[in-house]
């Protein structure tokens, strides 16, 4: 009689699916902007079937709507970790600034896409990450927002040149005559002056 040995098979972790196929929307978009993101081409990259978007997304704009959410979550990762150990208000501004127009610059498809959604017709998932990447700025605005005066201003001001800036560089047209992110971001101390 001979012995058998029974060996047990551990399972596979269990896939997550949706985020693989964010992951290779994302990947798609880098290499080929929105007119290279679709359903199909991304389930090929993720190495499953074409029908498996349509069990995660309503569609390409499900989809579009998954990877701009992530691409908030990825800004607003990108701008914290640039003010991590910065100490002071306007450094730290300046430091989130500073990761604000590196994410624009290393990943410029995925940013045009954050910013090319209308507010109105943001999912909930989409808004709530928006939102939060919004509040890394707010808060570093907060402290070198004068006693009484509307913290919007500063942040809409801060907001807005940031924006400005990145959107110019990423046009190519005008980025050889901007001046460097440091240099730029001189706005900081002539907004912030006590």
């Amino acid at each position: 009689m001979t012995a058998t040995t029974t060996q047990e098979k551990t399972p596979a972790p269990a896939r997550d699916l949706r985020r693989d196929l964010v992951e290779a929307g994302i990947a798609l978009l880098e290499e080929g902007g929105l007119a290279g993101l679709g359903l199909r081409k991304c389930a090929a990259r993720a190495k499953v079937s074409h029908a498996a978007p349509a069990h995660h997304f309503a569609g390409i704009e499900g989809l579009r709507t998954a990877i701009a959410a992530e691409g908030f979550r990825r800004f607003r990762r990108t701008m914290e970790e640039a003010a991590a150990g910065v100490t002071g208000p306007r450094a730290r501004l300046r430091a989130i600034c500073l990761g604000y127009l590196g994410f624009a610059r290393q990943q410029p498809a995925l940013y045009d896409l954050i910013f090319s959604i209308r507010a109105e017709t943001m999912a909930p998932e989409l808004a709530t990450a928006a939102r939060a990447a919004y509040a890394v700025l707010a808060a570093c605005c907060a402290p070198l927002t004068p006693p009484g005066a509307d913290p919007r201003l500063l942040e809409a001001h801060v907001w807005t040149a940031c924006h400005g800036y990145a959107m110019l560089s990423l046009s190519r047209c005008y980025a050889d005559d901007l001046p460097e992110p440091e240099q730029f971001l001189g706005f900081i101390d002539r907004f912030t002056a006590p």
